[in-house]
């Protein structure tokens, strides 16, 4: 009996030892759940080595003057005392994207710095510069001089993430080395106007976020980037479990732009006003439940209304993924290339439609170059253009809005409170519609002036008798 025990201990030791793992077994990330509760260092060692941080500074001017913190006295020593530089200095973190040097972080981080340092986890330093940012989107792509070979990390697709996947968060808060905190998605398709960098398309987590992580990875459980961080809600000003990432989608549409020689994102255009549906609008819509977006206004040449969509259409998809929010709708444009189409979703009297968007930025029109208006009528010293779908993108203008807008205002049209942004609508009864009509309306010799001017949404009348 004892022999034959023998011989079966004998037999099992080579089946241990082809099971066992070697030694120096390959790293790979958690692919149960069991194991993930044993350990995130896989994905930490896969992720933690392509984040950095980054230190930025830059000199900013101001005159000194006894009374500069005073909110009566300083308006009346504007422009007096000496100007002194100051060095203003950032920190915070940043994601290596691509291995000769790519890397992305927050508009905040680096601002308009001057001078950007950027440190590896393996303590190599680089000098950074800013290619493209934008300060709206809270993006900037930075490109490391030199580098070469860097660890990087591939982009996840945020948008087939769901409420409830791990996430870790990464970066370097207050400054203290490079950390990592643990969390779930607690939403997606977070559209916040309470964010310091106001509205915008977020992936809300729960993983600590503190001052310092703006800028840094959130990774999902392969160790991809899933999002940006970028922003947390809090009272204290330490996190408390509301955190904001910037979507993995979009990022890549910028370091894709600054490839391209963008030193400026150039956003798609979609040329409609919409509003969301909710309970009452539904009613009346005869929908079953509020979802989608009501098309409120559409520009003449926006590229859905060239697809066949109209005021009063309820846009319900695009590209096959939900849209119940404005900043929903920008987002899906934003992470498409020029040129691509997409399905558009809608409902029209009742009935489910869809038709065929193309991608693309505003329309110029062939813009000309801005005109100066001389003279010693009250419209000398204005510079104009004429509106097109660009400046009404790149102004935030009324869709509505046409003619000629002021680009500049200086001398007796500033006397007369004429302001970049003004849409000159009509002069003397007279519509504006170029700014051959502006130059020829200055040249009339009257002394009533009457003046219709779009500010905003809403449309002033200025009168002026010499």
């Amino acid at each position: 009996m004892r022999s034959v025990l023998r011989v079966a201990l004998v037999m099992m030791i080579p089946v241990l030892a082809a099971t066992a793992p070697p030694a120096a077994a390959q790293i790979r990330p958690p692919e149960s759940a069991a194991e993930m509760q044993l350990s995130f260092s896989p994905v930490v060692k896969r992720s933690a080595p392509a984040v950095v941080n980054i230190y930025a500074s830059w000199v900013s001017e101001r005159r000194a003057s006894p009374f500069a913190n005073d909110p009566f006295f300083s308006q009346f020593f504007e422009g007096f005392g000496q100007s002194v530089p100051r060095v203003q200095n950032s920190l915070g973190s940043g994601v290596i994207v691509a291995s000769e040097g790519i890397v992305v972080s927050n508009y905040h981080v680096v601002q308009e710095a001057t001078d950007i340092r950027v440190v590896l986890a393996d303590r190599r330093e680089f000098d950074g510069e800013v290619l493209l940012s934008d300060r709206d989107a809270d993006i900037a792509v930075i490109r490391l001089q030199g580098a070469e070979d860097l660890p990087a990390l591939d982009f996840a697709d945020s948008d087939a993430v769901e409420v409830g996947d791990l996430v870790l968060a990464i970066g370097n808060p207050f400054g203290v080395g490079q950390t990592v905190s643990s969390g779930i998605v607690s939403a997606t398709a977070r559209a916040s106007s309470a964010l310091r960098n106001g509205p915008g398309y977020f992936i809300q987590t729960d993983a600590p976020i503190n001052p310092g992580n703006s800028g840094g990875a959130l990774v999902d459980m392969s160790g991809r980037l899933l999002g940006l961080n970028t922003s947390i809600l809090s009272r204290s000003g330490g996190s408390n479990g509301i955190g904001f990432a910037i979507p993995s989608n979009l990022v890549q549409r910028y370091v894709e732009q600054a490839r391209e020689g963008q030193a400026d994102f150039v956003h798609p255009w979609a040329g409609i006003a919409v509003q969301p549906v909710d309970g009452d609008l539904a009613l009346a819509l005869g929908q079953d439940r509020p979802e989608g977006v009501l098309v409120s206004e559409i520009h003449p040449e926006s590229p859905f209304a060239l697809a066949g969509l109209r005021p009063g259409d309820v846009v319900l998809t695009i590209g096959g993924l939900p849209v119940n929010a404005e900043a929903e709708l920008e987002y899906r444009l934003l992470t498409q290339g020029f040129g691509d189409r997409l399905a558009v979703g809608f409902l029209r009297d009742g009935a489910i439609e869809e038709i065929s968007v193309e991608v693309g930025p505003a329309p110029d029109g062939g813009q000309a170059e801005p005109v100066r208006i001389g003279g010693e009528s009250p419209l000398a010293g204005l510079l104009v253009a004429e509106v097109t779908p660009r400046l009404i993108d790149e102004l935030d203008l009324p869709l509505s809005a046409s003619g000629v807008i002021v680009v500049r205002a200086d001398g007796p049209a500033a006397r007369l409170g004429l302001r970049p942004g003004d849409v000159l609508r009509r002069v003397n009864d007279v519509p504006i519609e170029t700014a051959a009509t502006v130059t020829e309306a200055a040249r009339t010799g009257t002394r009533q002036w009457d003046f219709e001017i779009g500010r905003g949404n809403r449309t002033l009348r200025l009168q002026l008798r010499r």
